[in-house]
């Protein structure tokens, strides 16, 4: 299946009611909401307002999972909610673009960068063909991989050029981010228990974990820029 422009495939949304426009916006916010009610119950108050505070932040470039997780673990987040919480965020944060793109692309910054994905979609694609061949795995991959822009908001872009459904973008999204958050709380909880029995070893680890990171990202954008 050829690659689909995304000017074409949101300018064929159709005009949607007052009300069906509020209920847009209100569903992804009630999820939240709800999700975060659940945590609250489950934590303690202390800890369900460090866990509040860092979803928010989450938000807030150039925060990312690699970031937010290893502190909510450090400041007595467990692990695994840690991992589901950032998780779900990306799938509601997709839910929200797709029933709501035209406001979407009125943020400040958010909207602009959209602007310039869209702008240069086709080259974006053409340097990464494997989007269009594994489709939703391949949506899947690239939420997965630790960059800027493949969270909720890039992951719908890329996921409506390669001809997927709302459904199957969520899905992508889910699969990808819950890998990567499992990776990243994981990946932590190991070192820091590490750290805590033996210092040294613990930061040879943590060291040697930072540089092979490093390594990678450094990979991926010299193949970008070469590409």
């Amino acid at each position: 299946m050829g690659l689909l422009r995304l000017e074409e495939i949101f300018s064929q949304q159709q005009e949607v009611s007052m009300k069906s426009a509020i209920m847009r916006l209100v569903i992804p916010v009630s999820l939240a909401f709800f999700y975060y009610s659940w945590c609250v119950l489950i934590l303690p108050l202390n800890a369900a307002l460090i866990l509040g505070g860092l979803m928010i932040t989450y938000y807030i470039p150039p925060a990312g999972k690699e970031s937010i997780i290893p502190i909510g673990i450090a400041l007595g987040i467990p692990w695994w909610l840690m991992a589901t919480s950032l998780a779900v965020l990306d799938v509601l944060t997709a839910l929200f673009v797709i029933l709501n793109f035209a406001i979407v692309l009125r943020i400040p910054m958010l909207g602009a960068w959209i602007s310039r994905f869209m702008g240069s979609g086709e080259a974006f694609m053409a340097r990464r063909p494997w989007l269009s061949r594994w489709r939703l795995l391949g949506v899947a991959f690239f939420v997965w991989l630790p960059l800027q822009g493949t969270g909720g908001v890039g992951a719908v872009l890329v996921g409506k050029m390669v001809g997927l459904s709302s459904r199957q973008i969520l899905l992508a999204i889910g699969i990808g981010a819950s890998a990567e958050c499992i990776m990243f709380a994981v990946g932590f909880e190991l070192i820091w228990r590490l750290l805590l029995a033996n210092l040294y070893l613990g930061l040879a680890v943590a060291l040697a974990v930072i540089a092979f990171a490093v390594l990678l990202y450094a990979v991926f954008q010299k193949q970008d820029n070469s590409e």
